[in-house]
C-alpha cells in the first residue's frame, strides 16, 4: 500500500483542511463539496484525511462492514447476533467514484442471469457498500449524471441505500463521509444538489511566492522519500489525530443554546436561504467547530464561521450569480441577533480554528453586474447599420459594451431525431433511464431485463431443452436488454453578430438578454456551450464548447460591438469549431443558434459568401436555428434567408418566449441528419 502524503504537511489551503476536519469530527454535517481549479491539493488532502480516521471494527466477513457491537438488523448478510460476532478492525476506507460508474456500480446490482437459471437472489455490493463507514470521494462530481448524483445524495441524507429490481428489493446501510471536487469552469451543479452537501469550500493555488516555493519543496521531497518524508511528520499526525478523537468524544456534551439558535435562524433568513437544512447544518457545523477548539458551548464566532461555510452555495439563485457571503451583512446579522450584552463580540469576524475563515470565498453580489461604462450611452444610433454589400469604412468603431435585458424563459429548441449523446433535458436520445421502447440483445453486462421480450425469446425453445413441469428455462442467449428513450445533453454554440449594425443600445441589450435566456435554458438542460461573435474583419471563438454556461455569460457580457459584419466568417469558424467537436465527441450532436439580422457586408459578394457558408453547415446535417434580430419598419428577411441555407429556421426575438410559438426547429432532410 502507498503511503500517503501527511495531512499536516499540506501548505496553506485552510478552509479545506478545516472542512475535512469538522466532518471528521461530526459525519452529521453532511460532507464537503470542494470547489477549485486542479492541482490545488484536493485529491491529496481527502487521501490523507483517510489516515487519521480511527480504525473500525466490523464483523468478519461481512461486505457491508456492520459493527460487531451494533450490527445492522436488516443486513444482508446478516442476521449478525448482537455483541456476539467475531469482530475485525481494520483502517477507515478511502472508497473514488469513477466519473463514468454506473448506477450498478454505485448502488450494486442483482445478478439476474442467476436469478432466471438457478431461481437465486444473488446481490452484488456496490461503491456504497464499500464506503460504508468511511470516506466516499466523487471527484468531477459536476461531470456525474444526474441521476447517480441523485443516489449518492439521497443515501448519505438517508444512511441507507436502496436497491430495487425486478421485484426484488435489498436495503443495506450506507453511512459515510461524503467529499466531492469539482472544477467550477466545466460546469455547476444543480441548486437542488449543492443544497444537499454539508458544507462548500473555495479553493485556489497561492499566488505568494514563499508558499508556492515550499509546496513544491515539500512534494519533491515526499515524491523521493513517500515513507521517510511521512516519518518526519509522524509527531503532528499524531497530535492531529488525537485531537480529532478528542473532539469527536467532546462532541455529544456541547451545548448550543437558545440564543444562539436564533442567531443561527436570523442568519439563514436574512440570506434567504430556501427549507430548513441549511439551518440544521449550520447548528450542527457550529457544534463541531466547538468541539474542534476544546468547548463546551457554541459561541457567535462558531456560528459566523458555520455561516462562511455552510451558506454560499445555498445562496445561488440562478448559474450567473456568484457564490459567497456579503460578510458585512453577516456582521450585521449576526449582531442584531445576539443575545443583549453580547452584539459587540463578533466585529473583529474571527478566523475560527485553524485560520479557516472563509478566505477565498468572495462577496455575494446582488446579481450579474455589467461592466464598466455600461452605462454609458452609444455613440452610434441604429440607424447607422450597414445595408447589405454596402460596409461604412470605418464600421463606426468599437462600442461600449451594454448589459443585457433581464432574461426570460425561452421556448424549446431541440435537435430533430433520435440521439445517443450524454444523459440532459434536451433533445430525445437512447439512454438507460426514461419510458422503454423495444429490446435488444445485450452488448456487454445486463443492465435492463426487457422480461416479455427475455420469455418471448425463450419460449420456442422449451420442448428442445426438455423442460418439466410449470418452469421455463432460460438460457443466456435468451436475456434481452430493454432499450430506453429520455433526453440528451446538446452543444449548443452561439454564432453572435457583434456589428456595427447590431450595435445599437437598446437592441444590443435586447439580443444579449436573448442569448442570456438561452444559455439559461442550456444550462437547466445540462448543455455544453460555445460562443463565436463576428465584427470587423473575422470572427473569434471567444469561448470554446465548455460545460460552464458561467463562463459564456461572463464573456456575453463583456462583449463589445461595432464594425463590419462578416457573416461569412462567423459561419465558417463555426463550422471549424464543430468539426473537431466531433471528433472528440461523437455522440455529442450539435444545435447551432446564430444570432443576426442577417445583413453581411465586408469584401466581394458577402452575403453569397454567407448563403455558401449556411450551406456548408446544411450539407452535413447540422441543425440551426437564426435569431432575426432584425427591427424597424422596413425589414429585409434576410436572416429568413440564412435560415433556409442552413437548412434550419428563424425566430425573431419576440417569438423566442416560451409562450408566443411551438416547434421552432424543422426536421432538415440534408445527408449525414441522424434519423
Amino acid at each position: 500500500m502507498s503511503t500517503p502524503y501527511p495531512f499536516t504537511a499540506i501548505v496553506g489551503q485552510d478552509d479545506l483542511r478545516l472542512g475535512l476536519l469538522l466532518n471528521a469530527v461530526s459525519p452529521a454535517v453532511g460532507g464537503v463539496l470542494v470547489r477549485g481549479e486542479k492541482g490545488t491539493a484536493k485529491s491529496t488532502a481527502v487521501r490523507a484525511l483517510a489516515a487519521l480516521m480511527p480504525e473500525v471494527a466490523v464483523v468478519l466477513g461481512c461486505r457491508f462492514s456492520c459493527d460487531p457491537v451494533a450490527p445492522d438488523p436488516a443486513c444482508p448478510d446478516g442476521p449478525h447476533e448482537t455483541g456476539t460476532a467475531a469482530g475485525v478492525s481494520r483502517a477507515a476506507r478511502t472508497v473514488e467514484l469513477p466519473v463514468g460508474a454506473s448506477e450498478d456500480r454505485l448502488v450494486g446490482a442483482l445478478d439476474i442471469e442467476r436469478a432466471l437459471s438457478e431461481g437465486v437472489k444473488a446481490f452484488e455490493p456496490g461503491l456504497l457498500a464499500d464506503a460504508h463507514r468511511g470516506i466516499l470521494y466523487v471527484d468531477e462530481v459536476n461531470l456525474l449524471h444526474d441521476h447517480l448524483v441523485d443516489l449518492l445524495l439521497d443515501a448519505a441524507a438517508m444512511g441507507a441505500s436502496y436497491v430495487e429490481r425486478e421485484g426484488v428489493s435489498v436495503r443495506h446501510a450506507a453511512r459515510f463521509l461524503l467529499v466531492g471536487t469539482m472544477n467550477p469552469e466545466e460546469g455547476e451543479l444543480r441548486p437542488q444538489l449543492l443544497d444537499r452537501f454539508g458544507l462548500t469550500v473555495e479553493v485556489a493555488a497561492s499566488r505568494d511566492t514563499d508558499l508556492r516555493v515550499e509546496v513544491v519543496r515539500r512534494r519533491l521531497a515526499y515524491d523521493d522519500d513517500p515513507a521517510g518524508f511521512a516519518a518526519r511528520w509522524a509527531d503532528e499526525e499524531g497530535e492531529l489525530r488525537g485531537r480529532i478523537a478528542a473532539a469527536r468524544a467532546l462532541l455529544p456534551h456541547v451545548v448550543l443554546g437558545d440564543g444562539v439558535l436564533r442567531q443561527i435562524a436570523a442568519t439563514c433568513a436574512a440570506f434567504e436561504v430556501d427549507g430548513m437544512r441549511a439551518d440544521i447544518v449550520m447548528a450542527r457545523t457550529a457544534t463541531a467547530l466547538a468541539a474542534w477548539a476544546g468547548r463546551g458551548e457554541v459561541l457567535a464566532e462558531d456560528v459566523r464561521q458555520a455561516a462562511l461555510l455552510a451558506l454560499p452555495h445555498r445562496r445561488r439563485r440562478n448559474p450567473f450569480d456568484a457564490p459567497g457571503l456579503d460578510e458585512d451583512k453577516l456582521d450585521d446579522t449576526l449582531r442584531d441577533a445576539a443575545p443583549d450584552g453580547d452584539g459587540d463580540g463578533d466585529d473583529s469576524g474571527p478566523d475560527g480554528p485553524d485560520g479557516g475563515g472563509g478566505g477565498g470565498v468572495p462577496p455575494q453580489s446582488d446579481g450579474p453586474e455589467g461592466p464598466a461604462g455600461a452605462d454609458t450611452p452609444d455613440q452610434q444610433p441604429e440607424s447607422g447599420g450597414d445595408a447589405p454589400g454596402q460596409g461604412r469604412p470605418s464600421g463606426g468603431g468599437e462600442q461600449q459594451p451594454v448589459r443585457a435585458a433581464e432574461p426570460f424563459r425561452t421556448k424549446m429548441l431541440s435537435v430533430p431525431g433520435l440521439g445517443e449523446g450524454a444523459a440532459g433535458r434536451r433533445s430525445r436520445a437512447r439512454t438507460e433511464h426514461g419510458r422503454t421502447t423495444g429490446s435488444r440483445r445485450p452488448q456487454g453486462a445486463l443492465t435492463k431485463l426487457h422480461l416479455a421480450a427475455t420469455v418471448q425469446a425463450a419460449a420456442p425453445h422449451q420442448r428442445a431443452r426438455g423442460r418439466t413441469g410449470r418452469g421455463l428455462v432460460v438460457r443466456r442467449d435468451d436475456l434481452r436488454q430493454a432499450t430506453r428513450e429520455g433526453r440528451e445533453g446538446n452543444l449548443v454554440l452561439f454564432v453572435v453578430d457583434a456589428s456595427g449594425s447590431m450595435a445599437a443600445r437598446q437592441r444590443m441589450s435586447a439580443v444579449k438578454g436573448a442569448v442570456m435566456s438561452l444559455l439559461l435554458d442550456a444550462y437547466q438542460r445540462r448543455d455544453k456551450v460555445g460562443l463565436i461573435t463576428f465584427r470587423g474583419k473575422d470572427a473569434e471563438v471567444v469561448l470554446p464548447p465548455t460545460s460552464s454556461v458561467d463562463a459564456a455569460a461572463a464573456r456575453l457580457e463583456s462583449l463589445p460591438t461595432g464594425g463590419r459584419t462578416p457573416l461569412a466568417a462567423g459561419l465558417l469558424k463555426a463550422h471549424d469549431v464543430l468539426r473537431v467537436e466531433r471528433l472528440r465527441d461523437p455522440s455529442r450532436r450539435p444545435l447551432l443558434l446564430v444570432v443576426t439580422d442577417g445583413r453581411a457586408t465586408g469584401g466581394p459578394d458577402p452575403l453569397a459568401l454567407a448563403a455558401r457558408a449556411g450551406r456548408l453547415h446544411a450539407a452535413e446535417g447540422t441543425a440551426s436555428v437564426v435569431v432575426d434580430c432584425e427591427s424597424g419598419i422596413v425589414r429585409l428577411g434576410l436572416a429568413a434567408q440564412l435560415a433556409r441555407d442552413l437548412g434550419g429556421s428563424a425566430v425573431t426575438l419576440d417569438e423566442l418566449r416560451a409562450d408566443t410559438i411551438v416547434g421552432l426547429v424543422k426536421d432538415v432532410s440534408a445527408a449525414g441528419r441522424a434519423a
